[in-house]
C-alpha cells in the first residue's frame, strides 16, 4: 500500500481541516534548504507508471460490464478503500472503472499519462503536463478514488467559466460512478452553495472558496468545541452548524495550481464591512490634489522597480503646510503623509486599462495573471478610494476587515492537496518550502510539434507594433490563424486599431468581452482568424484547429511582450502545438516595454540599444536575451519577497490576534 499524503482518520469531525503548527527555526531552516533542491531533486514519472499496468489488468473484466454493473462495481469498492487505504490494486481497479465510465460516456478514455499524472495527484503532489494532455480529464482518476474513499474533494480552478465547463464536462463520468458533482459559483445563494459543498466532488474557484472558508470562520469566531457546537445543534436551523457554507477542508485539486498557489498568492484575502472611520471623500480627492502637484525628486523618490514611494524632506515640509482643514482631515503628520504615499502610488504606478478598468462608473480591478476582472474586490488602506479620486468617479466608504488570510495559510489547511499545471518547475522551490507539494513532470501523450522562434527585438515600441501588423497580416493572407498575446487591455485595443487601420478583420478578447470568451476561443483556431488576447486566453482555454489548419503549419502564437514570469509566456505558448499538432510562437519585444523599463538598469538599456547595430544581429540578440532574462529574474524575486512577507505578516497577526480568542 502506498501512501497519499492523506488520513482518513483526519476527516473526522464536524469541520475537519489540517491545524497550524507554529513553525520553528528549524522548521523554517529545514523548508529554506528544501526550497533550495526541490527543483533539482524532484520525483520522477517513472516511479508511477505502475499504474498504467495495474489498470490495464482489470481493463478486459471491466469492459465487459454493463453500466449497472459498473456503478455497482463502484459502491462495492467504497468500503474497501476506506478499511483498506489506496492499495495498488484498489486504485487500479478504481482508475480502469473511471477510465471506462469516460470512454463510455464521453468518448474520451484516458491516456496513459493521465493516468500516471491521476495518481501523482492521488499521492498529493503537483503533476505538470503539458497545456493540451487533458488535465481537466486527469482529475477525475484521483477525484473519483477518492470520493468513493468518502473523502469530499474541492476541484478549484481559476475562474467561474472554467468551473462551471468542467463540471458540466465530467459530470457524466462521476454519474456513471454513482458520484455527485456540484459546481460553486460567484453570487450563488448560501443555500445553493452549503448543498454544493457537500457534493461528492464540487468545483469552485479558488477566491469563492477561500472567502466561503472566512464567512465560515466568522460564524465560529470563538472557535468552539465539537462537543459545543452539537449541543448547538438543539437550536435547529438557527445554529451556527447549519449556517455554515463548506463541510471541512478535506482534500483540495488545485487546477493552474502555479497560479492559485504562487501568483496570487501576493494578496491576502480579505472580508470587509463599511467602516465608520472613514475619512469623508473630499479627503480623497484633496490628496489627489496635494499629489499632483508635487514633482518627482524634489518632493518624493519612485522605486519603479520595488513599486515603492519615499517622501522627500521637503516634500514632507510642504505636506505639513498644506491646510487640510477645508476637507476636513483631522489626523497627525504621519497619516497625512500615508495617505500622500498612497496618492502617489495611485498616481504613477496604477494606470486605466492596465490595473484597473472603469465599468458602470465603478472601478474594476483587473487580475494581472489572468487578464479577468475580480468582481466586488477593492484595494486596501484607502488606495481604491485614491484611485476612485483620481478618475472621478464616486468615492465608495472606506471598508473595514472583518477577516482576512493569504493563500498559502489558507490552502495549508487542506488535510490533503494537489495540483496540476503545465508550468509547475520554475516555481517547485517555493511550493515545497510552503506547501510541501513535489513537482512531478509527466511526458506529452505524443511528440510536440511545436516550433519555438527566437525573440524579434525592436529599439522603439513602434516599430514593433508595425513589424506585428505586416507578420500577422502575411500570416492571414495564406489562411493560418494567428493569436496574438498581449499584456494588458490597453494595449490589446491599441493594436486593434491597427489592425483595423491595416483592414485585418480580428477578434479581442479581454476583461471587456469576459462574456463573449467561450465564443471567441471556440473560433480562434479557425482558418485566416486573427485573435488579439490579453492573458484571458492563456490558461483553461483549448483552441482546437480548423480544417485544413495542420496543413499550412497550425495556430502561430505572437506575443508582443514578455510578462513578469516565464511561466505566463509558456501558457501563451500553449495555447499552440497541442496534442500532437503543429504550431509556432514567437516574441517580438522591445527596449520601451514596460518589464525592460522598469526592472534594467538604464546602462543595460544603452548597452543593448548599441547591441542591436551590430553587424550579424549575433551578439545584439544574445544581449537581449539576457536582458530579458535578468529582467524576468528580477521581477520574479521581488514578487516572491511579497509573498513571503505576506506570508511572514499574516503568522504574525495571527499570533497577535490569538490573545483576543480569533486567529482570522
Amino acid at each position: 500500500m502506498f501512501r497519499s499524503g492523506f488520513s482518513f482518520m483526519a476527516t473526522a469531525g464536524l469541520y475537519p481541516e489540517r491545524k497550524e503548527a507554529k513553525p520553528g527555526k528549524m522548521d523554517r531552516f529545514a523548508a529554506g534548504v528544501g526550497g533550495v533542491f526541490a527543483p533539482w531533486i524532484r520525483p520522477g514519472p517513472e516511479s508511477f507508471y505502475w499504474i498504467i499496468k495495474a489498470v490495464r489488468s482489470h481493463a478486459q473484466s471491466v469492459a465487459a460490464m454493463s453500466d449497472e454493473e459498473i456503478l455497482k462495481q463502484s459502491r462495492t469498492l467504497g468500503p474497501l478503500l476506506r478499511r483498506n487505504g489506496f492499495e495498488k490494486d484498489l486504485v487500479g481497479r478504481a482508475f480502469a472503472l473511471v477510465r471506462e465510465a469516460a470512454e463510455r460516456t464521453l468518448g474520451t478514455p484516458h491516456f496513459d499519462i493521465q493516468l500516471v499524472g491521476g495518481l501523482v495527484l492521488l499521492k498529493g503532489m503537483i503533476t505538470e503536463m503539458e497545456t493540451g494532455e487533458g488535465k481537466t480529464l486527469t482529475a477525475t482518476l484521483a477525484a473519483s478514488t477518492l470520493a468513493l474513499a468518502g473523502v469530499p474533494v474541492h476541484i478549484i480552478t481559476v475562474n467561474d467559466y472554467l468551473a462551471q465547463r468542467d463540471a458540466s464536462w465530467m459530470e457524466p463520468i462521476y454519474q456513471a460512478m454513482g458520484l455527485r458533482a456540484a459546481v460553486v459559483v460567484h453570487g450563488m445563494h448560501p443555500a445553493a452553495k452549503r448543498d454544493a459543498y457537500r457534493a461528492d466532488i464540487t468545483y469552485c474557484t479558488n477566491k469563492e472558496v477561500c472567502f466561503d472558508y472566512l464567512r465560515d470562520r466568522i460564524v465560529l469566531w470563538d472557535r468552539p468545541t465539537p462537543i459545543r457546537l452539537r449541543v448547538e445543534r438543539l437550536y435547529g436551523n438557527e445554529s451556527r452548524v447549519n449556517r455554515l457554507l463548506l463541510s471541512g477542508l478535506h482534500f483540495g485539486i488545485v487546477d493552474e495550481a502555479d497560479s492559485v498557489l504562487i501568483d496570487e498568492a501576493r494578496t491576502p484575502l480579505i472580508i470587509s464591512s463599511e467602516g465608520g472611520s472613514a475619512h469623508p471623500p473630499d479627503v480623497y480627492r484633496q490628496a489627489i490634489d496635494v499629489a499632483r502637484g508635487l514633482k518627482r525628486r524634489e518632493h518624493y523618490a519612485l522605486s519603479e522597480s520595488e513599486h515603492l514611494v519615499e517622501l522627500t524632506a521637503f516634500g514632507k515640509r510642504s505636506i505639513r503646510a498644506f491646510d487640510w482643514d477645508e476637507a476636513g482631515f483631522e489626523a497627525g503628520e504621519e497619516q497625512k503623509e500615508e495617505l500622500i504615499r498612497q496618492a502617489l502610488m495611485a498616481l504613477n504606478f496604477f494606470n486605466k486599462d492596465k490595473q484597473y478598468l472603469i465599468k458602470d462608473g465603478k472601478i474594476q480591478i483587473i487580475d494581472e495573471y489572468t487578464g479577468r476582472l475580480m468582481a466586488d474586490r477593492s484595494w486596501e488602506r484607502g488606495l481604491h478610494q485614491l484611485i476612485e479620486a483620481k478618475e472621478g468617479c464616486e468615492v465608495t466608504v472606506r471598508r473595514e476587515t472583518k477577516a482576512r488570510i493569504s493563500y498559502q495559510r489558507f490552502f495549508r489547511r487542506y488535510l490533503g492537496l494537489a495540483g496540476m499545471t503545465g508550468t509547475a518547475r520554475e516555481v517547485a522551490g517555493e511550493l515545497w518550502s510552503i506547501y510541501r507539494l513535489p513537482v512531478v513532470t509527466i511526458p506529452t501523450h505524443k511528440t510536440m510539434k511545436r516550433r519555438c522562434l527566437p525573440d524579434r527585438v525592436f529599439r522603439r515600441g513602434d516599430r514593433k507594433c508595425a513589424a506585428v501588423v505586416k507578420t500577422v497580416s502575411g500570416l492571414h493572407e495564406k489562411g493560418r490563424p494567428v493569436l496574438v498575446g498581449t499584456r494588458s487591455v490597453e494595449a490589446s485595443e491599441h493594436l486593434s486599431r491597427l489592425l483595423e487601420v491595416a483592414k485585418l478583420p480580428h477578434k479581442v478578447l479581454n476583461a471587456r468581452q469576459d462574456k463573449e470568451e467561450a465564443e471567441i476561443i471556440s473560433e480562434a483556431g479557425r482558418p485566416g482568424k486573427i485573435t488579439v488576447a490579453t492573458n484571458m486566453a492563456g490558461r483553461g482555454t483549448d483552441i482546437r484547429l480548423g480544417s485544413g489548419v495542420a496543413e499550412i503549419g497550425g495556430l502561430y502564437v505572437l506575443a508582443t511582450e514578455r510578462h513578469d514570469s516565464r511561466r505566463i509566456d509558456r501558457q501563451l505558448f500553449g495555447r499552440c502545438g497541442r496534442q500532437g499538432d503543429p504550431g509556432s510562437s514567437e516574441t517580438f519585444v522591445s527596449l520601451e516595454d514596460e518589464l525592460v523599463a522598469a526592472k534594467a538598469r538604464k546602462l543595460l538599456l544603452w548597452t543593448a540599444a548599441v547591441a542591436v547595430r551590430l553587424p550579424g544581429r549575433f551578439w545584439g540578440r544574445w544581449f537581449c536575451a539576457v536582458l530579458f532574462s535578468r529582467a524576468q529574474y528580477r521581477a520574479e524575486r521581488l514578487h516572491a519577497r511579497t509573498r513571503r512577507d505576506l506570508l511572514n505578516m499574516d503568522e504574525q497577526m495571527s499570533e497577535s490576534l490569538a490573545f483576543t480568542g480569533r486567529t482570522e
